[in-house]
């Protein structure tokens, strides 16, 4: 007899598949959220996806930023100085803990393409939230930008 094996169907014989799909499925919720907000250009929601100990891997700094507040001045700010800013392709660990989001954009006049890799926890808060960039170019001209930005931040 050939019968079909369906992981999904059979969940409730592996418990870690039904948890890796929720955990999936969570992730990908905060992801169109995210996506929204990226689209429209309205960040005001932001902290709501961000976990209060969330961390920020900068491509140009070597120490974590980490914490909600300086997070959420990050993002928000780093939308505003990207032009033409767009996702390509978005892939997820089979966890459902991770995604990794190509993009590209122009800075000052200078394309550069990067990744996003967010790692979110079960509640599909963004715990984890690393940037990598390149070329050099690019990366200066987003790090001259952001520069400029973070002398006028606010520590709470």
């Amino acid at each position: 007899m050939n019968r079909a094996f369906s992981m999904e169907g059979n969940a409730h014989s592996f418990p870690g598949i039904r948890e890796n799909k929720m955990t999936l499925e969570t992730t990908k919720q905060s992801l169109e959220k995210w996506h929204q907000m990226i689209q429209t250009g309205d960040m005001s929601s932001l902290n709501e996806l961000l976990a209060d100990d969330v961390v920020f891997r900068s491509p140009v700094a070597y120490k974590p930023y980490e914490g909600k507040h300086v997070v959420f001045f990050i993002l928000t700010n780093v939308i505003q100085v990207f032009q033409d800013f767009t996702y390509h392709r978005e892939f997820y660990t089979e966890d459902g803990e991770n995604v990794v989001l190509e993009f590209s954009a122009n800075v000052s006049g200078k394309l550069l393409k990067g990744i996003d890799m967010i790692r979110c926890n079960e509640q599909g808060k963004i715990i984890d939230f690393e940037v990598i960039i390149r070329p050099m170019s690019g990366l200066a001209a987003l790090a001259e930008q952001m520069g400029a930005r973070f002398a006028q931040y606010q520590p709470n």
